[in-house]
């Protein structure tokens, strides 16, 4: 992740501590609902049904909560990816699947990643010690379809490592600021990122 802001999902170095669903599920709710500065401890237990002295008593801090909305992001983009991998089809079809749910994946934490700051939004998605990479867990899968899409021949050859952080960046990003940005409903977002990138990539 890149250095942290003070609102980014770090945790100083000491071990986190666990985040119950409940808890994640109303932090959600409470960024979607105020904005990241806002959505307090407080404010956060009072929306879970619990008091803020009980996260206290547990050792749960805000830093922990965003870090447990983060693994969140990814368990969501593992769960997605992994249908778009096992599915019936060319690599090509299969891609676009993907691409497909990584849009109604965005679509679901619209909210909630509107709702955080862009240093917050980094540590989600990049790695560790490097901005100019992003997590495995977010481009492995496109890396994985576009391998196979070269060797099906439905895909062109391309660098699929860095074709794949392209692809990424390109459609979660591109689609959240049309969706949120420009008030695009979630077809036409959807269409208009995905019918460019697609074109790109086909096999001739």
């Amino acid at each position: 992740m890149t250095p942290p802001d003070a609102h980014s999902p770090q945790t100083g170095g000491r071990a986190p501590a666990p985040v119950p669903p409940h808890i994640v599920d109303a932090a959600r709710h409470v960024l979607a609902r105020d904005g990241l500065a806002a959505a307090t401890l407080q404010r956060i237990s009072a929306a879970a049904g619990v008091s803020r002295m009980t996260l206290h008593r547990h050792g749960v801090t805000k830093q922990d909560i965003l870090r447990a909305v983060a693994e969140g992001f990814e368990s969501e983009q593992r769960d997605a990816m992994w249908h778009a991998l096992v599915a019936e089809g060319t690599a090509c079809e299969r891609l676009r699947r993907a691409l497909e749910l990584q849009c109604e994946l965005t679509e679901r934490n619209l909210a909630t990643l509107e709702a955080l700051s862009a240093p917050a939004r980094d540590a989600i998605f990049h790695e560790s010690g490097s901005a100019a990479l992003t997590r495995t867990v977010f481009v492995a899968p496109l890396e994985r379809l576009l391998r196979d899409g070269a060797a099906d021949g439905s895909l062109a050859p391309v660098d699929a490592r860095e074709t794949a952080t392209v692809l990424f960046n390109t459609v979660a990003h591109t689609y959240r600021h049309l969706r949120s940005g420009h008030g695009w409903s979630p077809a036409r977002a959807r269409e208009g990122v995905l019918r460019l990138v697609m074109e790109g990539l086909v096999a001739r």
